[in-house]
């Protein structure tokens, strides 16, 4: 059987790159070598793309990017060449590439500005396509869409950066006089993994939040806190999307911030089993809409709130999750049955689809 020639794509001009290399030596430990014959493109923090024989350990913690033997390298756009241009220094050697999985997270790698160079290569890509990434990784457009497809979720206010900058009393006054009440949520339009989010109490932090959030992103999510069980959804699928089991989250600190994500040792997480089986059916149900909705394809985590009297209420997705080793989207798929390296598989294969 000719193995499948995969380009695993990690790093990225993101503040979620230590996140990217972490998740890529997970999946590249757990990728079938009797299956695929793997190219590994570590992309930098400053946008330099590499060939590297790095292992998982040197890519795990960044020490790929100084290895002298990385060979300059590109995915060209030319579908003559479908696949991956070395430059060397005398030469440039192209290799045909069957598939790529971008193990990224964030701006620049998620948010449909890789997907575009992916499209117009012509090698099929694990994850959503261009339009779904970033209409997916721009939370106001999601909220946009989602609320045109009848997905309950939190109320909100938009606020740009220009407009603080111009007049921070005016822009508070406003954001204030809508809700009338705190704590509030502030979140960069177009950044993942918490970063830049804060949850303000009065005016002061309301200030120092959206502040900070602007030095994220043009664009600024103001919501109304909700007081609810934080639940995911793993979907998983192209035309017909499955859903593995529905994990939760449990926080050490206020909110579910990066560095409860991915730091202390505190926050957990875990496969709920204490809902009625109708209930889980709607959640499901409800995360397939919201897939359907934002015209995912392979897959997308799509977390909710669940309130007290039962309400879900859509909080945002994720196109390309994490996979470390403690990431909901494998775990909640291997509580389904398809353990780390299966998942892979089928994420591989949807893309080849």
């Amino acid at each position: 059987m000719n193995k499948i020639r995969l380009a695993v794509l990690f790093g990225g001009v993101s503040s979620e790159y230590e996140v990217s290399c972490v998740s890529a030596s997970s999946v590249l430990d757990n990728l079938d070598r009797d299956k695929y014959e793997i190219y590994k493109i570590g992309i930098t923090k400053d946008g330099r793309w590499f060939l590297t024989m790095a292992d998982t350990e040197q890519i795990k913690d960044g020490r790929w990017a100084d290895r002298k033997d990385n060979i300059s390298a590109v995915i060209s756009p030319d579908r003559s060449c479908r696949g991956l241009l070395l430059l060397k220094d005398t030469e440039t050697e192209s290799i045909r590439i069957d598939c790529i999985y971008p193990v990224v997270h964030g701006k620049n790698c998620e948010d449909g500005v890789l997907q575009g160079l992916l499209e117009l290569s012509g090698i099929p890509y694990v994850g959503p396509g261009v339009a779904a990434s970033a209409c997916s990784m721009d939370k106001a457009i999601t909220k946009l869409i989602a609320g045109a497809a009848g997905i309950n979720q939190a109320d909100y206010v938009i606020v740009t950066a220009s407009e603080l900058k111009a007049d921070e009393t005016a822009t508070l006054d406003r954001v204030e006089a809508y809700f009338n009440k705190y704590p509030l949520f502030i979140k960069p339009a177009n950044e993942g993994s918490s970063v830049g989010i804060s949850k303000v109490h009065d005016r002061a932090e309301l200030g120092r939040g959206l502040a900070e959030a602007a030095g994220y992103d043009e664009k600024i999510l103001v919501e109304e806190t909700i007081v609810g069980r934080e639940i995911e959804t793993a979907v998983l699928g192209n035309d017909k999307p499955e859903v593995a089991k529905i994990g939760e989250i449990f926080s050490c600190n206020e909110f579910y911030d990066y560095e409860a994500k991915y730091a202390d040792i505190g926050s957990r997480t875990g496969i709920i089993d204490d809902i009625s089986p109708e209930l889980e059916t709607q959640i499901k149900e409800t995360a397939v809409r919201v897939f359907k909705a934002m015209g995912c394809k392979g897959m997308s985590r799509i977390d909710f709130f669940l309130t007290e009297d039962n309400r879900i209420i859509l909080n945002e997705l994720n196109t390309l999750p994490g996979f470390t080793s403690i990431s909901m989207y494998p775990k909640m798929w291997e509580a389904a049955g398809v353990p780390y390296p299966q998942l892979l598989d089928r994420l591989i294969a949807l893309a080849m689809e």
